[in-house]
């Protein structure tokens, strides 16, 4: 489909979804988002949903700011997916040591490496940068520094919520690994001190949504926001890198008859803000719930843990500001799921994955997200499919 667009304050709200099916708090959240002194856009994604200040969902360009909230509380999260060589033959029936095995190298919830990883001792992880980027950690918030303990052992978790580990396949019989996940603690808690900077300066005090505070440019506030941002983004960048290494790693070990190989990994960010230039202005682009899918980009676009995922390259589409969406999106908030769904639900949902089926995941359950398809079939102007993959392992926290 092509957007849709609806009249805005400041600017017009492009729309990839149906606005008739928006929830109407969310519908507000953007009329609200649009009434910003300093915007220069607004492009919502077929999976936005009601979110904290900013719908999930939304890419929000602006000149001269950036607002916290836009960002989400966890800073850099997102996706990285690679292709092995390793096919649908090669797998045994039984795939539940292969999930044991992956539990077991990479602490999910809010577990944690009894001690920091060595990427060193990690085949194929890009090393280079290393040392410079925890070199800076003793610049960002003072309030935030003593984490740094809890920071390091978390480098190469999964966390909790809708963060996974998967082990797929694709059409054509071909094995893909593929996880979810962010800065962990110490993104949500850079995130949520300055959120509350934010809002407690001067000119944030009339805007309509108190979770809307920006930080403006040349200000000390904005210098710090932005250094503590891409900080957090390349902790989560990190992140990622190390669990696919462990990932890839346990897969070595399992299969090892077969040598398994594996191409170059995908990545890429869904909540966090870059420096981009559209109509001949320097903006800061916000994505909340949003990659980036400029032409030729490879992206991945992930449902829930029973229906499969998609890798796909952008088509380099201004009007979204080269954005396409990151995932299927919830159509029921977590309670709501827990209150319709019961676990008997969940094995009926994720039958053929290797998961876990009890009633702490509940909120998990296929059923309270939107039908990825129908998702995926909403933003084909933005982006063109190169892979379906369907999950037979999904390891959650």
């Amino acid at each position: 489909m092509t957007y849709t667009e609806i009249p805005g304050a400041r600017v017009p709200i492009r729309m990839w979804a149906d606005p008739a099916t928006v929830e109407g708090v969310a519908m507000q959240q953007l009329r609200n988002v649009a009434t910003l002194p300093w915007i220069k856009g607004l492009a919502v994604m077929p999976d936005v949903h009601y979110g904290k200040g900013a719908t999930v969902g939304s890419v929000i360009a602006m000149h001269g700011a950036v607002c916290p909230a836009a960002v989400g509380v966890d800073i850099g999260c997102g996706m990285s997916a690679v292709k092995t060589s390793l096919t649908a033959e090669d797998l045994p029936a039984d795939l539940s040591r292969l999930r044991s095995k992956i539990e077991q190298a990479i602490p999910v919830g809010r577990g944690m490496h009894d001690d920091p990883v060595d990427p060193s001792r990690l085949h194929a992880f890009p090393t280079s940068g290393w040392n410079d980027f925890w070199g800076r950690f003793g610049g960002i918030a003072e309030e935030v520094r003593f984490r740094r303990d809890r920071a390091t052992k978390q480098m190469g978790t999964l966390g909790s919520g809708n963060h996974f580990i998967e082990f797929c396949l694709d059409e054509t019989g071909a094995v893909w690994l593929m996880l979810h996940s962010g800065s962990r603690n110490i993104g949500k808690e850079l995130a949520d001190y300055h959120i509350g900077q934010a809002q407690r300066l001067p000119h944030n005090q009339g805007l309509i949504d108190r979770d809307l505070a920006v930080f403006v440019a040349d200000t000390p506030q904005m210098a710090a926001y932005r250094n503590d941002l891409f900080w957090a983004q390349e902790y989560a960048k990190y992140n990622r890198s190390i669990m696919m290494s462990l990932f890839q790693d346990v897969v070595r070990r399992e299969f090892a008859k077969a040598r398994p190989t594996f191409e170059p990994v995908i990545s890429c960010h869904h909540n966090y803000v870059a420096e981009e230039r559209y109509e001949g202005m320097d903006l800061l682009v916000t994505r909340k719930g949003a990659i980036r899918a400029g032409a030729g980009e490879y992206g991945i676009i992930p449902g829930s843990m029973g229906t499969g995922s998609y890798i796909v390259r952008g088509l380099g589409n201004e009007a979204s500001f080269n954005s396409a969406s990151h995932g299927a999106g919830r159509k029921m908030s977590r309670n709501q799921a827990k209150k319709r769904f019961t676990a008997e639900d969940l094995v009926e949902q994720t039958r053929g994955v290797e998961c876990r089926k009890d009633f702490g995941v509940v909120d998990e359950i296929p059923g309270a997200y939107k039908p990825i398809e129908k998702v995926i079939d909403q933003q084909r102007d933005l982006v063109a499919v190169v892979a379906k993959l369907k999950q037979i392992v999904c390891v959650k926290g």
